[in-house]
């Protein structure tokens, strides 16, 4: 996975998982930061991130279905 890869899937898994989180509503500010810290993570340890792609978190055609 190249550098643009991985930025492109760490921002998406970060958002689906921050927007999925059940204290949103309550809490933007904590999804927010979850979102942030989340993103940090899976750009420093793609490996691990990309065990996410193709599961119930993410889909792996997540890409092409937007297009």
């Amino acid at each position: 996975m190249n550098e643009i890869e991985v930025k492109n899937w760490a921002t998406a898994i970060s958002i689906r998982i921050a927007d999925e989180w059940a204290g949103k509503q309550e809490s933007p500010e904590d999804a927010e930061l979850l979102k942030d810290v989340l993103f940090k993570c899976f750009q420093s340890n793609s490996a691990e991130m990309a065990k996410l792609i193709g599961t119930g978190i993410i889909e792996e055609d997540f890409f092409k279905a937007l297009n």
